[in-house]
């Protein structure tokens, strides 16, 4: 899914649905990433590759943002 060029195709309705799909799965990484660590079992190659996704997810996430709550100047 490439999530960037499909942006200004898609209806209101179905981003305010994927923005809240991509940020639970941003909750569910950093959840993951700090289990990781906590519990000691983290493969440095892992956490690198859950961080790299959260760090796209974040991504996509404000790129949807801006596109729904645009800054307008007064």
């Amino acid at each position: 899914m490439n999530a960037y060029s499909d942006l200004s195709m898609k209806s209101e309705d179905v981003l305010r649905v994927e923005l809240e799909e991509f940020r639970r799965e941003h909750r569910d990484l950093d959840e993951a990433i700090r289990a990781l660590h906590l519990n000691g079992i983290a493969d440095p190659l892992t956490l690198q590759r859950l961080k790299k996704k959260k760090l796209y997810l974040r991504d996509i996430i404000a790129r949807i943002e801006d596109r729904l709550y645009p800054d307008i100047i007064a």
